[in-house]
């Protein structure tokens, strides 16, 4: 006999009250596993988009997840709910064009860069992208829509990845 024959005899020599016991502990520990695994991983979140350039961005992704879009000087807008992971996050956005810039020679543009992904408590929930003049981006996490980029004039320093420029496609 192999192997598999002597556990399918040695299941049905088994009285009905065993045989429920093993079968309630095997999905018990199932149970009790998946519980943990929920309580451990990080939650999705919404990116949360605000631009602080003269340009719309007609698009933009964290990750592959798009995040949406803002007017110039524009925000408030969020798209949700992805799996936001990694050491590093790829932000990719398409700088789009007023009638008036058209006019003036300007035409949409896609930019990437990647950066450091920011520190995230088990709380948070948003995943703050702003957008700021001469194509610099800042990350930034938080539980609700506040962010501490909000009312900043400059671009606040970002840690270094590599220091890569936004590159044109």
């Amino acid at each position: 006999m192999n192997r598999l024959q002597i556990l399918k005899t040695r299941w049905h020599s088994l009285s009905p009250l065993h045989k429920g016991l093993i079968q309630l502990l095997g999905w018990g520990t199932l149970a009790v596993a998946y519980v943990i695994w929920q309580a451990l991983r990080m939650p999705g979140a919404a990116l949360y988009v605000h631009n602080h350039t003269d340009r719309p961005i007609f698009s933009y992704f964290v990750n592959d997840n798009w995040g949406g879009n803002a007017s110039a000087h524009g925000g408030g807008k969020h798209t949700c709910c992805w799996r936001i992971e990694g050491k590093t996050l790829k932000v990719e956005w398409i700088l789009d064009v007023t009638p008036e810039q058209i006019e003036q020679g300007l035409e949409e543009e896609t930019l990437s860069l990647e950066l450091p992904t920011p520190p995230r408590q088990r709380g948070d929930r948003y995943l703050h992208a702003h957008f700021f003049p001469g194509d610099q981006v800042r990350l930034a996490w938080s539980p609700n829509l506040d962010t501490p980029y909000e009312n900043l004039k400059e671009v606040p320093a970002q840690p270094a990845l590599e220091d890569k420029e936004a590159k044109n496609r």
